[in-house]
């Protein structure tokens, strides 16, 4: 007797069930007939899927657009009872928390600001944020995922100290499944899934805040590294040796570009917002020559740090978020020679384009967004939602 065969029938049966809702985030409002053609489901099973997925309280029906002659067709959209993500972003004043539903849909929640103060007052607002979710939405509530301006690894901020904390442990904020991901690579994933390197199969992504952080995407998953701690561009040895970093290392990249750099070219003191003294700067830099000095010298080793990644990486594009794009475009032709130069001679002919992130500042959100939803789509994430639904019936 095969005993193996109603297991692998039930697996098999939820791998499309997984594949019909990534579909269904992947182009929100496509008709059922579309989701079936996309994924060569035969009427048949494409009726008993989304009649499953209707039953479960994952997805619901409603009628397309008329489209011409022909039979009409339905649009999946998720339940209104239907599974939700906490999406938190942790940046270095302030939070913001969303709940994403299925088709990868924002909801505002809440937000708050924390001027940087201490860690054990900032995690406590966001324990009783999530107690407060958890209470409104019961076992809706499927996962956290959160964005933080920290290096992230293995479910703690290894380096946090562009909040001016120390290494910090997340794990006792929820007993739900945590997802923590640096920022900058969340943003990158939101490019390649929804935004400039959409149409790419490996993406590189920069952003610049406080430093430069970002990652690389290969199919719309970010290169994580062993610990999870990947993508932390700016501190890559492309700067002065004789500069020491907050990270302890010699030489960061981001000590060319980013805010720090430009007050110390202008010999100015660095007041508590980075992002707000580039934007000053920037502005400056519009009348002010020693301010158009700095910020195109900052230009400069943007372009030159992007040429050696792309040398390294071999992308099909790159993207710029943050305050990178600002930089680009305050001196676009120094920028241009300092990527190209930077590039190995057989690449300049046809160098990867270096594009405008698409999501602006939501970045990091959509890219939580998606990572949880990969999480709560998953073939054993959607048999314990089914379980729950039969319990509670």
């Amino acid at each position: 007797m095969n005993t193996g065969r109603p297991a692998r029938a039930r697996d098999a049966r939820w791998r499309t069930a997984s594949a019909v809702l990534a579909e269904v985030r992947r182009a929100p409002g496509a008709t059922r007939a579309e989701v079936a053609h996309r994924l060569r489901l035969s009427t048949g099973s494409s009726t008993e899927i989304t009649a499953r997925l209707r039953e479960l309280r994952l997805l619901v029906e409603s009628p397309a657009a008329p489209r011409g002659r022909g039979r009409p067709t339905a649009v999946l959209r998720p339940h209104p009872e239907g599974p939700l993500v906490l999406v938190i972003e942790l940046r270095h004043d302030d939070w913001r928390a969303e709940l994403a539903s299925l088709d990868g849909t924002a909801h505002p929640f809440a937000a708050g600001r924390h001027g940087g103060g201490a860690p054990e007052a900032v995690l406590a607002r966001l324990h009783e944020l999530i107690a407060d979710a958890l209470e409104q939405l019961g076992d809706r509530l499927r996962a956290v995922s959160m964005a933080v301006a920290a290096t992230v690894g293995e479910g703690r901020l290894l380096d946090a100290s562009a909040l001016g904390w120390p290494p910090v442990d997340l794990a006792a904020l929820t007993d739900l499944p945590l997802l923590i991901g640096n920022d900058a690579t969340l943003a990158g994933v939101a490019e390649a899934r929804s935004g400039a390197a959409t149409d790419s199969r490996t993406g590189l992504h920069l952003l610049v805040e406080a430093g430069i952080g970002g990652s690389l995407t290969v199919n719309g998953l970010a290169v994580s590294g062993a610990t999870g701690a990947a993508g932390e561009y700016g501190h890559l040895p492309f700067g002065d040796r004789r500069l020491r970093c907050h990270c302890g290392a010699d030489g960061c990249w981001e000590l060319e570009v980013s805010a720090v750099a430009l007050a110390r070219r202008l010999g100015e003191r660095l007041p508590g917002s980075p992002r707000d003294y580039t934007l000053e700067v920037l502005r400056r830099a519009r009348d002010e020559p020693s301010a158009q000095a700095a910020v195109t010298a900052s230009a400069s080793a943007l372009g030159t740090g992007i040429a050696g990644l792309v040398n390294l990486h071999d992308p099909d594009v790159v993207t710029l978020g943050g305050l990178a794009g600002p930089l680009r475009s305050a001196a676009p032709a120094e920028f241009a020679s300092a990527y190209r130069g930077g590039l190995m001679a057989f690449r300049r002919a046809d160098p990867p384009p270096v594009l405008d992130a698409a999501h602006g500042e939501h970045g990091a959100r959509h890219g939580a967004a998606a990572v949880g939803l990969d999480h709560v789509t998953t073939e054993s994430a959607l048999a314990a939602w089914a379980d729950a639904r039969a319990a509670a019936s």
